[in-house]
C-alpha cells in the first residue's frame, strides 16, 4: 500500500503532478541501475503473514485496534479489514540454520500475540480466506481506522462507477454438487477476506528480471501445493479461492472496460521480462493512480547531491497494482536494494506449512534461476498465467503444463521433478540439511497424501454436514477444529479429520 496517507480529496491537478513525479522516479531508476547505485551481497529472505481474528463463537471479530494496543509490538501492523492484522518478519540469511530460527521465532511471537489477543477477547487464525465470514461483513463500516483504506475504497469504487460483483463458480464438494457466489457489494472489503503469506527476497539488479521469471514460472505449483481458501460467505468455491475473489474484489475496470481488453488491477502480468525497469514502467503506463500524493523531494536532485532518493511516487504507485510477484524498491540505511515480493500463497494452516511452503518456494526459484537453459524460454507466458488459475481451482489434482514433460498433476509434477530442484536450491543457497529434510518432507507428506489445508477443510465440512450439521454450523466447528491444528507442531495433512 506504501506510505500511510491523510484523509483528503484529490484534484484534476494532483494527477497531472503525480504523473509527473512519478516520470521523474522512473528517470531515476534508470540512472540508478545504470550506476550500479544498489546494494549486492547474500540473498536475504523475509516474510509478511496476514492474519484473521475470531472471537469465541470463531465468528469475524472487527477487533484489529484493540488487540494491537495490547501486542504492542512493531511488526504486529493493521491490515484491510477490522478483522485483520499483520505480522512482519525482519529479513535475514538462508544460511545454516536460520530457516529453523525463524520458524521458532515466528511461533513464539504468534503465540504471545494470541495470548493478549485472548486477553481482548479474540484470537488469532492463520487461514488463507476466513470461513467464518459472511456477506454482512463486507459492509465498509468494517473497514480497518486507517485513511488510506478509505481512500483506496473511494477511488477504486469511483474509477470503477458501480458496485463490485463477486461472481465465482466452486469446484464441487466430497460427495456433493458444485455451489457457486454471486453477490454485489459496495466496499471492496471482501479483499480483506484474502489473507496471505508474502515471501520476500532481495536480489541484485543484473539477476531480478531471471528471479522474477522464475517466479511467474511457479506461481501456479504454488497454489496448487498450498491451496488453503476453500470457503467464502458459507459457499465452497476455488481450492485456492483467494485468486479469483482479489482479482474480482479490487477490479476498478466496468464491464465494458474489461471487454474492451483494459488491464485488471491485480495482474500477473503478460510477458517475460529484461529488466525490473519493464515493471516499474508498465505500472506508470498502464494504470492510473489510486493515490496520487506527491511528495516534496526531487529524485533527480538527490541523486546528483550524492544521496539516495526515496522514489515516493513510484513506490506508492507500485503498492496499488496488485502483482502477484511484485517488484519492491526500497532502501535501508541510505542504501538502496530491490525485492521481489511473492504474493500467490495463502496463510496458514500451521507455521510449520508456512515454512514448508517458503522453503520450496525459494529452493525451486533458485535452481530455476540457476539452470543451464531458463524454463522461461521454453513456455509461454499464456500457459503460466493459466497454470496459476488451474492450480488455485483444483489444487493438487490441477493438470499444470510444464516444459518437457506437458500437462501433469500439480502432485505428480512436485514429487517427480521439483521436490528434487528445490533441494538443490536450498542446498544452493547454504539451508542446512536438517531444515531442508523438515520442510521438503512436508511438501511431500502432503503430495503423497493429496491433503492440503483446502482439502482437510472441504473433507472435514463434507463429513460434519453428513452427520446432520448446516453448512454454518459445520464452517464454525471446523474452524474451531482447525485452530486446535494450528496450535500444534504437525503439517496440515497429518491433522484427523
Amino acid at each position: 500500500m506504501g506510505e500511510d496517507v491523510s484523509r483528503r480529496e484529490f484534484t484534476r491537478r494532483d494527477r497531472a503532478e503525480f504523473r509527473i513525479k512519478a516520470q521523474s522516479c522512473l528517470d531515476a531508476l534508470t540512472r540508478m541501475l545504470a550506476d550500479g547505485a544498489f546494494e549486492s551481497g547474500e540473498p536475504l529472505l523475509g516474510m509478511e503473514v496476514e492474519l484473521n481474528l475470531v472471537d469465541a463463537d470463531m465468528q469475524p471479530a472487527m477487533a484489529n485496534a484493540e488487540v494491537l494496543a495490547a501486542i504492542a509490538d512493531p511488526d504486529f501492523q493493521t491490515e484491510l479489514g477490522q478483522f485483520n492484522i499483520e505480522i512482519n518478519v525482519a529479513p535475514r540469511p538462508f544460511e545454516t540454520d536460520e530457516t529453523l530460527a525463524l520458524e521458532h521465532n515466528l511461533r513464539a511471537s504468534l503465540n504471545a500475540a494470541n495470548t493478549k489477543a485472548a486477553a481482548q477477547g479474540s484470537q488469532l487464525v492463520m487461514v488463507g480466506m476466513l470461513p467464518t465470514l459472511r456477506q454482512e461483513h463486507f459492509h465498509s463500516q468494517w473497514l480497518s481506522n486507517n485513511p488510506r483504506y478509505d481512500l483506496l475504497n473511494e477511488q477504486i469504487f469511483a474509477m470503477r462507477g458501480e458496485d463490485i460483483a463477486l461472481a465465482i463458480d466452486g469446484v464441487a464438494m466430497p460427495g456433493g454438487a458444485a455451489e457457486s457466489l454471486n453477490v454485489t457489494t459496495d466496499s471492496i472489503l471482501p479483499e480483506a477476506a484474502c489473507t496471505s503469506v508474502q515471501l520476500h527476497l532481495q536480489v541484485e539488479p543484473d539477476a531480478f528480471a531471471a528471479h522474477w521469471n522464475a517466479a511467474q514460472c511457479l506461481a501456479g505449483v504454488q497454489v496448487a501445493l498450498a491451496a488453503n481458501s476453500p470457503f467464502l460467505a458459507g459457499t465452497a468455491l476455488w481450492h485456492e479461492s483467494r485468486i479469483p475473489v482479489f482479482e474480482q474484489a479490487t477490479d476498478t475496470r466496468s464491464p465494458e472496460l474489461r471487454n474492451q481488453g483494459v488491464r485488471p488491477r491485480v495482474w500477473f502480468g503478460e510477458r517475460w521480462i529484461t529488466s525490473i525497469f519493464d515493471l516499474f514502467e508498465e505500472n506508470a503506463r498502464y494504470f492510473p493512480a489510486l493515490l496520487p500524493v506527491c511528495s516534496e523531494q526531487d529524485p533527480a536532485a538527490e541523486l546528483d547531491a550524492g544521496r539516495t532518493p526515496g522514489l515516493d511516487e513510484l513506490k506508492m504507485h507500485n503498492g496499488t497494482v496488485y502483482r502477484w510477484n511484485r517488484p519492491v524498491y526500497d532502501a535501508a540505511n541510505g542504501t538502496p536494494h530491490l525485492r521481489i515480493e511473492n504474493r500467490v500463497l495463502p496463510a496458514g494452516p500451521s507455521v510449520l506449512d508456512t515454512m514448508a511452503d517458503a522453503a520450496f518456494y525459494y529452493g525451486a526459484l533458485r535452481a530455476l534461476v540457476d539452470s543451464d537453459r531458463p524454463l522461461w524460454t521454453q513456455m509461454s507466458f499464456n500457459a503460466a498465467a493459466e497454470n496459476l488459475h488451474n492450480g488455485a481451482r483444483e489444487g493438487l489434482a490441477a493438470q499444470l503444463y510444464w516444459p518437457e514433460v506437458g500437462w501433469v498433476r500439480a502432485d505428480e509434477l512436485v514429487l517427480r521433478k521439483l521436490l528434487p530442484m528445490a533441494r538443490d536450491g536450498l542446498v544452493a543457497f547454504g539451508v542446512s540439511a536438517r531444515a531442508i529434510d523438515r520442510y521438503l518432507g512436508v511438501i511431500e507428506g502432503r503430495c503423497l497424501s493429496g491433503r492440503t489445508g483446502s482439502v482437510w477443510q472441504r473433507e472435514s465440512v463434507a463429513k460434519l454436514e453428513r452427520g446432520g450439521l448446516r453448512r454454518a454450523d459445520a464452517l464454525t466447528q471446523m474452524l474451531r477444529t482447525y485452530t486446535e491444528g494450528m496450535h500444534a507442531d504437525e503439517p496440515v495433512h497429518a491433522w484427523p479429520l
